[in-house]
């Protein structure tokens, strides 16, 4: 049994005002926890920072996790960063992918349906947990871009983890309340061999602050905290019902996903 991991914090993007702060600091945080409490080797858990987390990197390292895996392998995908929509209004219904912003956006954004194919070529019996700290939101058009860049200002310095598409050149939703997002239906929670725990829901951002000294994503603070708290021993499920709780409590306005098999959603995280 081999356990493996890939850890993605980009904080400096070409676009002017849309650098984040805690991203790196999360996929240092999600690579320690791996080591120190998860019995994954260092040499096995790889941090791609900033310049380095292109989307051929991204894609060619997740590619060898997956086509190299064997039964019994764990495997663990952390992400955050920015993240956008891709729009698609040739339908009767405005229907949307949802991207992770690589380091060279806009010409590689990473597609939701990217990462779902590839999973879906797991071998059976290799666990992958996916942690995405970052936000797809379909209905972000309704917030102004100057809210949006360089993030409303408040004591903690929160800002929102989504880039408009409008500033890459990319077609903006008509109607963002009704569109709905294209991946859904194509592949089910049934159906995924994956399971994904996400900042938020797709009418929320997921937000970057100074949180205890330190910037992180909330999501990923709380998040850590809570593993900890249980003493590193809590399941997918109870994370994500531990994370409502503390967000809300905390004042933030973003309700993380977790979807997935129930199976996988009721084992121990990591394990």
């Amino acid at each position: 049994m081999v356990n493996k991991a890939l850890c993605v914090g980009i904080n400096d993007y070409p676009y002017e005002g849309n650098d984040l702060n805690g991203c790196v600091n999360d996929a240092k945080a999600w690579a320690d926890l791996l080591v120190d409490h998860y019995g994954f080797a260092r040499d096995n858990v790889k941090l791609m920072l900033d310049a380095e987390a292109t989307k051929a990197n991204i894609m060619a390292y997740l590619e060898s996790l997956v086509t190299g895996a064997k039964p019994g392998d764990m495997l663990v995908f952390t992400n955050s960063s920015h993240g956008t929509y891709v729009a698609d209004t040739s339908g009767d219904e405005e229907k949307y992918d949802e991207a992770i912003c690589p380091y060279d956006i806009p010409e590689n954004l990473i597609i939701d349906d990217d990462l779902r194919e590839l999973f879906a070529k797991l071998a059976e019996g290799v666990s992958l947990t996916v942690i995405s700290d970052s936000c797809f939101s379909g209905t972000v058009t309704r917030a102004a871009v100057s809210e949006i860049i360089p993030g409303l200002k408040t004591p903690d310095d929160r800002r929102m983890r989504f880039l408009n598409p409008a500033l890459m050149g990319r077609l903006v939703l008509q109607n963002p309340w009704k569109a709905k997002p294209k991946g859904k239906t194509k592949y089910p929670e049934s159906k995924m061999k994956d399971v994904l725990l996400s900042g938020c829901t797709d009418k929320e951002y997921s937000y970057d602050a100074l949180i205890g000294g330190t910037y992180h994503g909330a999501m990923t603070y709380f998040a850590l905290q809570a593993i900890q708290e249980a003493n590193y021993q809590i399941t997918l499920q109870q994370l994500h019902k531990r994370l409502l709780f503390l967000l809300d409590n905390e004042g933030y306005n973003q309700h993380p996903e977790l979807e997935g098999k129930t199976a996988n959603k009721k084992k121990q995280i990591f394990a």
